[in-house]
């Protein structure tokens, strides 16, 4: 009895949490327009990703969230640049709970990226787009129908519903740094990749209350990062360390950790038939919430990631440290094995 009372306040705990904020993925990195506007175009000529998430199984109705993005540079072809400017477009949809509580959110992006010298850039992203939401509010389970000793569905849930479907305006803002140093030759593998930025998402505060309270809107989504990608000199490794820190209203959250990458094989400069493959394993922490195994594999520009949250906070009582799984696939074309040198791009394997 006691379990199964517990399992309905972490229920109604996460239903509270997961309402007022939004989507976190455990691999940020491979869904760049949910982390910053400012990362379309940054460090890709052509970036398109899909992430799936499924969590909280053990506790209630899976909580499932999708999203994906797609970004190009539009001014590539040109030998000398001063900015290069960049499009991209993203969509989510998020399912919460036995109540089919369901955000979408689609925005396009449009950023400029300063060529400040060969090796760094500054660029500003800003979207703007639809946030949509729908609930079913007769089959959520909600704190009035709690007796204090038993849940019981008959009693009423006391909430007034303004609408179970509506829809505003979004748009929000993100400034990102590039540093890039990028070999030529696999034997000496001392290249160097950092990026770092500040987003804000929802800065117009849209309404997200289905309820008759016209003041809660949703709060703006602060995000910051720092990440890279460094080649451990003379051998086939690097490393690839990232902390990402998000803020929204009351909530805060950190995510920190490093992944080690292993080149199996460098891309043929002669044929063109021997594509470059790499694979990583990561480990990160994401603070006084879970620890996350990952899994990285990227074979000609094609990368497939794959992720597990271990719960380690106060809901293992319910969850048995049960977090969830995800899956990240990506494309890129231009990426992190390219230079310039002397207005030509140059293979870094």
């Amino acid at each position: 009895m006691k379990k199964k009372i517990l399992a309905i306040g972490v229920v109604l705990a996460l239903g509270l949490y997961v309402n007022g904020q939004d989507i976190h993925f455990s691999q940020i990195n491979h869904s760049p327009l949910t982390l910053n506007p400012g990362l379309a175009g940054a460090n890709y000529d052509v970036q398109a990703t899909v992430n799936y998430k499924s969590q909280w199984n053990s506790v209630a109705s899976p909580y499932n969230t999708i999203a994906a993005s797609a970004d190009m540079r539009l001014n590539t072809n040109k030998r000398v640049r001063k900015a290069h400017f960049a499009l991209g477009v993203n969509f989510f949809n998020d399912q919460v709970g036995d109540s089919r509580v369901s955000t979408n959110n689609a925005n396009l992006t449009f950023a400029s990226h300063v060529v400040i010298d060969k090796n760094h850039t500054l660029g500003l992203g800003l979207y703007g787009g639809w946030l949509q939401r729908s609930i079913l509010p007769y089959n959520g389970i909600w704190d009035k129908q709690y007796d204090g000793m038993h849940y019981d569905p008959s009693l009423s849930s006391g909430e007034s519903f303004m609408s179970s479907n509506f829809s505003s305006f979004d748009t929000g803002a993100g400034l990102v740094y590039t540093f890039s140093s990028v070999e030529n030759y696999m034997r000496l593998n001392n290249s160097k990749l950092f990026n770092a930025g500040i987003g804000a998402y929802h800065l117009n505060r849209p309404n997200f209350s289905f309820l008759s309270r016209p003041n809660e809107r949703l709060q703006i989504r602060f995000t910051g990062f720092v990440n890279g990608s460094f080649g451990v000199k003379n051998t086939r490794m690097l490393v690839e360390p990232g902390i990402y820190y998000t803020h929204q209203g009351s909530a805060s959250e950190l995510l920190f950790g490093m992944y080690g990458r292993y080149i199996i094989r460098g891309e043929s400069k002669i044929t063109g038939f021997i594509k470059k493959t790499s694979v990583a394993f990561g480990l990160f922490c994401r603070n006084k919430d879970a620890l996350i195994t990952k899994f990285h594999m990227e074979w000609n520009g094609f990368g497939l990631g794959v992720s597990y949250d271990v719960n380690i906070s106060s809901l293992t009582q319910v969850s048995k440290a049960r977090g969830g799984i995800e899956l990240a696939l990506r494309w890129i074309m231009g990426d992190l094995y390219f230079t310039r040198t002397s207005g030509i791009f140059r293979r870094r394997f």
